[in-house]
C-alpha cells in the first residue's frame, strides 16, 4: 500500500480567524484529511514577530484550536498542535538560518510589508521568520503546503533552502510543493477588494470573522463594495467587488459562477449581497456554535494539543537527529 503524502500548514493566532482563513485554508484542510498525513498548527512563535498582548495570544491560540476542530479537523485524523510546544521548530529554525542567504530574506515581500506597518519594531525575528517557516515545513518531510497565492514565495524559499542543504549533505529533506486550491484560495476585503481579507485589517467592515454574530455578518455584506453596474457577472479585472462576492457565494454554496449569474439575472446587487450574507451566516453558524461548546471543555482541548504536540515531536525529532548527524553535532 502506497504511503500517504504529508501536508503541513499553520495560521498565526495574531487575530481572530476570518472567513478568508476558513474558505481559503481550513475548509480545504478538512477535505485533505482522509487522503494525506496532515499536520496543522497554531504558529504562535511566528505571531510574536509583532508585539502581542500575552493574555490575548493565549486566548486566541486556544480559540483557534477550537475553531479548527469545529470546522471539521478531526484530531484522530490530523495532528493538531501549538508550534511553541514542539521546540524542534525553533532549533531547526536556527540551523536553517545558517543556510539561508541575507539577500533571499531581504527580498521577501511580507518582510517589506510588515516593516512598513511596524516601523518601531523591525526586529531580527521579523527578518528571519521565513527560515522558521521553512523549518516548520521541512521538519515533517512535507510533500505539499496548502497556501494562498500570496504565500507561494515562502514555499519557494523553503524549496531553495532544502535544495541547498540537500546539495551539501545528501538526501535530508523532502522538497515540498505549494498546493493552491482553484476557488476560494484568496478571499478579498469586502470594503477594499484590491486587498486580501485579513485579520489585521483596520477596517472592521471589510472582514468577516468565524465567531461573528449573524446580524454583524449581514451588516458587513450589505455595506460591501460593488460597482456602478447592476449585473451579477464574474469579471475579476473590472468587477473586483462583485467577483469577490461571487467567489465567496460559490464556495459557501457549491454553485458555479455560471449558475450564480443565472440565479441573479436581473435581480440587482441588493438581493445578491443579502443572499451572500445569508449563505455565509448559515455556513459559519454550526462552526461558531460548536467552537463555543468546545471552548467550555478545557480538559478536552488540553488533551488535544498535548497529544498533538507529542505526535508532532516524534516526527520532528527523527528529522532533527538526521540534520544533527549530517552537520556534525555530537549525538545527545
Amino acid at each position: 500500500m502506497e504511503e500517504k503524502k504529508t501536508i503541513f500548514s499553520g495560521i498565526q493566532p495574531s487575530g481572530e480567524l476570518t472567513l478568508g482563513s476558513y474558505l481559503g485554508a481550513i475548509k480545504n484542510w478538512v477535505a485533505l484529511a482522509d487522503e494525506y498525513n496532515c499536520f496543522y498548527c497554531m504558529v504562535d512563535m511566528h505571531a510574536i514577530t509583532v508585539r502581542q498582548t500575552p493574555a490575548e495570544l493565549r486566548r486566541r491560540t486556544l480559540e483557534q484550536l477550537a475553531q479548527y476542530i469545529a470546522s471539521g479537523l478531526d484530531p484522530d485524523k490530523c495532528t493538531l498542535f501549538i508550534q511553541s510546544h514542539v521546540p524542534q521548530h525553533a532549533e531547526l529554525g536556527w540551523i536553517l538560518d545558517c543556510y539561508t542567504m541575507f539577500g533571499e530574506l531581504s527580498r521577501m515581500t511580507q518582510f517589506k510589508d510588515k516593516s512598513a506597518k511596524n516601523a518601531d519594531n523591525i526586529n531580527a525575528g521579523l527578518f528571519t521568520y521565513p527560515s522558521l517557516m521553512a523549518a516548520d515545513i521541512l521538519l515533517y518531510q512535507t510533500d505539499l503546503v496548502p497556501v494562498g497565492s500570496d504565500q507561494k514565495q515562502h514555499v519557494e524559499l523553503t524549496r531553495d533552502i532544502a535544495t541547498r542543504f540537500n546539495g551539501i549533505y545528501g538526501d535530508v529533506f523532502t522538497i515540498p510543493e505549494p498546493y493552491i486550491p482553484k476557488i476560494g484560495a484568496r478571499i478579498m476585503s469586502l470594503t477594499n477588494p484590491e486587498n486580501k481579507m485579513s485579520k489585521s485589517d483596520k477596517d472592521n467592515g471589510g472582514c468577516i470573522y468565524i465567531m461573528q454574530q449573524p446580524e454583524e455578518i449581514m451588516r458587513c455584506f450589505k455595506r460591501a463594495v460593488t460597482d456602478s453596474d447592476t449585473a451579477v457577472r464574474y469579471d475579476a479585472e473590472n468587477k473586483k467587488g462583485i467577483s469577490n462576492l461571487m467567489s465567496i457565494y460559490s464556495v459557501a454554496t457549491g454553485r458555479g459562477f455560471d449558475e450564480i449569474e443565472r440565479e441573479f439575472d436581473g435581480r440587482g446587487y441588493g438581493d445578491f449581497k443579502a443572499a451572500v450574507g445569508e449563505a455565509v451566516v448559515e455556513l459559519l453558524r454550526p462552526i461558531r456554535e460548536e467552537a463555543e461548546r468546545i471552548l467550555k471543555d478545557k480538559s478536552y482541548l488540553e488533551g488535544v494539543y498535548k497529544a498533538g504536540a507529542e505526535k508532532a515531536a516524534a516526527v520532528a525529532c527523527r528529522t532533527l537527529r538526521k540534520v544533527h548527524k549530517k552537520i556534525g553535532f555530537v549525538p545527545r
